[in-house]
């Protein structure tokens, strides 16, 4: 099966609890379409470069899919009805990451560097 990288922008108002929500109806939206999620990424409420219909932050998350391109197309279309997302990007790459993504170690570096006061 095809693999893809999805991220979505999820609105600043919801609760971190909403958009674990919002990615497992998601997922279980690939999972009845025969696809499955290898791995969700929650990267945080971040700030926008500029503003996206009124949000100047959004919470980011990254799915890491394995499914046919039905089921993507179904997915991207519940998305589309969602009022809660406000953008999202797929992307078909060639194979899957398992280690953390490029964000989440940017993450890992910023809490490992010591500080100047010490």
């Amino acid at each position: 099966m095809p693999l893809y990288e999805h991220t979505f922008l999820a609105r600043q108002d919801l609760s971190t609890a909403q958009v674990d929500a919002l990615a497992e109806q998601f997922t279980k939206i690939l999972e009845d379409n025969e696809g499955k999620v290898e791995k969700t990424e929650y990267w945080g409420l971040k700030g926008l470069a500029y503003k996206i219909k009124k949000n100047r932050k959004a919470h980011f998350v990254m799915l890491n899919i394995d499914a046919p391109a039905p089921a993507v197309h179904e997915m991207e279309r519940n998305i589309s009805l969602s009022d809660d997302v406000i953008r999202h990007l797929t992307i078909r790459v060639d194979e899957l990451e398992s280690e953390p993504s490029a964000q989440m170690r940017k993450e890992e570096r910023r809490e490992r560097r010591p500080r100047r006061d010490d």
